[in-house]
């Protein structure tokens, strides 16, 4: 679960820290209090794009932090991913967003937005202010179901996915035998040409780079010579033997000599080996004409080569394979074609079967599904729903099967269940994606689910029924939630303010963790307005007492 935020330098926000407790963590304030900053710093931390002006005003940048504990259940996934928690089962993950770039850690230790992504999907799930909204396009629904029967449709989905790769590997194959033959005859000419100059050239590794440096060498052979020469007229020794012989006459004399005639010995040694050395290669050193001429035709060959085919002899032999299989193929066009209908035959009828598979899996788990979303609904204050899945097929196959499918409701007895999105309201769609985020809650091991504003377009007796439903998430998962009704932030196990302030002249945004006493005053903000009177109080306790009454319940 989410243990602890730390926010820094973000928007209104100098400085906030955080802990958050098990159960149901409400997060309360004024409009424009900065209650959406805080869910924004998390989606920050989780790898969502950071706008230009999020740094707060004069600071060099702003930083995110998230701390995590780790159940065993997450520890072996995220283990095969490499990521490890601590040995307390610790997982820290930040970010620090600059004006021209930002740096996401997981541990201490750099990684990109896909791995920060994937890690964190595994330990929190946001339900946006506007995701409801996604209800709206049928593609979320069979994503919804197949989140929830993953269980049972993953494998074949896998299996699908796999057969429909080869399936269009093969359409695509089929495609290209549609030409005429006159065409083929001249690829194939053409094929003909490039492997066997490809062959004819005989390449091998390191050949280009031991040419270039002979080239290189005869290229430069009168500059070397002149050099050599010039070398070997300076290294020559006869100053080192004249000063080496005044040194032996006046050597005797004093012992502290000794040790410049050792050096000059040293020194003369050292230039008749360096000499020696230099009249050795001036010795060998010869320069051919034809040599170099031939060096010189052999790099543009193999540089035309590699100009056509690969940078690399390795580029270059496997553009050759896979030409000599495309020639094969056109050389065999008649029982490759018909080799290649049967496979396609085949591997439709195998994707053909898997999608059925599939599909009946899922009209299954549907049943299940729906069922359970509807008795949902009914503790969300739908008095008389019927909701259920239609299932449609696709003209065409796709990686995740044939199935369209569509999620059904009638919210009055007596009328025709009608496609989601032409029933309901803003307020009606909060609510049912309020019973599916229920129903996968339990049907999946994500610790942490934050709600932002999950009270959009609902209040009263329906107010009251969400809030119970947020705590019966709580019970198996820790649940953080923005809020403006009091209904909801009764049923909190910790409560947070989120205030704004102006100090030093500089609009700040603050957040604190409530008592008792001043949570069953910020009820009474949120129950009665402007005004607090000493009836609103009471009714606010009393909304209080009545909401741990609730939560006691088994």
């Amino acid at each position: 679960m989410l243990l602890e935020l730390h926010v820094r330098n973000l928007a209104l926000i100098e400085r906030a820290d955080v802990e958050f407790g098990d159960g149901l963590n409400i997060l309360t304030g004024e409009t424009g209090a900065g209650k959406s900053i805080i869910i924004g710093s998390v989606n920050l931390a989780l790898g969502q794009k950071a706008p230009k002006d999020i740094i707060r005003s004069g600071a060099e940048y702003a930083y995110v932090e998230l701390v995590f504990s780790v159940k065993d259940e997450q520890r072996g996934q995220l283990e095969e991913w490499e990521i490890f928690p601590d040995e307390n089962g610790l997982l820290i993950v930040t970010r620090k967003i600059m004006p021209a770039r930002s740096v996401s850690k997981i541990n201490d230790e750099t990684v990109t937005m896909a791995r920060l992504r994937q890690v964190t999907g595994l330990l929190m799930d946001i339900h946006g202010q506007h995701e409801h909204q996604s209800l709206l396009h049928v593609s979320k629904h069979l994503e919804i179901l197949d989140t929830f029967a993953k269980s049972r449709t993953s494998p074949i989905k896998d299996q699908v996915a796999d057969a429909y790769r080869r399936y269009k590997t093969l359409q695509s194959a089929l495609e290209e035998t549609k030409g005429d033959e006159e065409s083929r005859k001249r690829e194939a000419d053409f094929l003909r040409f490039e492997i066997g100059e490809i062959e004819e050239a005989e390449l091998k590794e390191g050949e280009e780079e031991e040419l270039t440096e002979r080239y290189r060498k005869y290229s430069n052979g009168r500059k070397i010579m002149e050099g050599l020469s010039a070398a070997y007229q300076a290294v020559d020794t006869d100053g080192v033997g004249q000063a080496l012989h005044q040194i032996n006459e006046v050597a005797s004399w004093d012992k502290q000599l000794q040790e410049i005639q050792d050096q000059l010995y040293d020194v003369e040694s050292i230039l008749n080996d360096v000499r020696h050395a230099i009249g050795a290669y001036l010795d060998d050193m010869t320069f051919d004409e034809e040599e170099m001429a031939r060096i010189e035709q052999r790099l543009d060959q193999i540089h035309s080569i590699q100009s056509k085919y690969g940078s690399t002899v390795e580029y270059i032999y496997q553009a050759l394979e896979e030409k000599k299989e495309r020639l094969e193929k056109l050389e065999n066009f008649d029982e490759y074609r018909k080799k290649t209908k049967a496979e396609y035959k085949k591997v439709t009828e195998k994707l053909e079967k898997l999608c059925k598979g599939l599909s009946k899996e899922r009209m299954a788990s549907a049943k299940i599904l729906t069922e359970q979303i509807r008795k949902g609904l009914v503790e969300l204050n739908f008095l008389d729903v019927d909701f259920s899945m239609e299932f449609r097929r696709l003209k065409n196959y796709t990686a995740l099967g044939y199935d369209e499918a569509e999620f059904m409701i009638s919210t009055n007895p007596g009328e025709p269940k009608r496609a989601l999105g032409m029933v309901a309201s803003g307020g009606e769609l909060s609510r049912i994606m309020l019973a599916i985020k229920t129903v996968l809650a339990d049907s999946d091991e994500i610790p942490t689910l934050i709600f932002d504003e999950i009270d959009t377009g609902i209040s009263g007796r329906t107010a009251q029924k969400v809030s119970e439903q947020l705590a019966v998430i709580s019970r198996g998962h820790q649940v953080i939630c923005i809020t403006h009704l009091p209904q909801i932030a009764a049923m909190a196990d910790c409560h947070y303010e989120i205030a704004k302030s102006v100090e030093k002249g500089k609009t700040t945004t603050r957040i604190c963790r409530l008592e008792e006493d001043a949570m069953v005053e910020e009820l009474a903000r949120l129950l009665g307005g402007a005004q607090i009177t000493d009836a609103v109080r009471q009714n606010a306790r009393e909304m209080k007492a009545m909401a741990d009454r609730i939560r006691q319940r088994p």
